[in-house]
């Protein structure tokens, strides 16, 4: 989505991210399943998203994730979290049970189009 709409994307892992590293990019599109009991991963994401949200207010952002069961909790909880910290999210978040289906798949390449816009 983001490359056939003419912008750059660069993809980067949460153990590799500094909290300083994503001011350089106009937009952030972050994906984290759900685990446990509908929340974010624990050990590398959940740190890595904490230590940089802050420093993100104002900056356009998408979401996007999958789930084993439940009911996308864990996504309206992050969504909540991201808003609570300023970010701008710039389209509906981008939710599918398990693998992803050619809906979703399609809808991630929205969700990459909106962020270049």
């Amino acid at each position: 989505g983001m490359t056939a709409a003419g912008a750059e994307a660069v993809l980067l892992t949460p153990d590799k991210v500094q909290p300083g590293d994503l001011n350089a990019y106009d937009a952030i599109a972050f994906g984290c399943p759900a685990m446990g009991s509908e929340v974010l991963e624990e050990m590398e994401f959940q740190p890595m998203f904490d230590a940089c949200k802050r420093s993100l207010g104002g900056k356009r952002a998408a979401l996007f994730g999958s789930y084993g069961w439940g009911d996308g909790e864990w996504m309206r909880s992050w969504e909540k979290d991201c808003g609570d910290a300023g970010l701008n999210l710039v389209c509906e978040s981008v939710t599918c049970c398990d693998a992803p289906d050619d809906a979703a798949l399609e809808a991630c390449r929205e969700l990459g189009r909106a962020l270049a816009k």
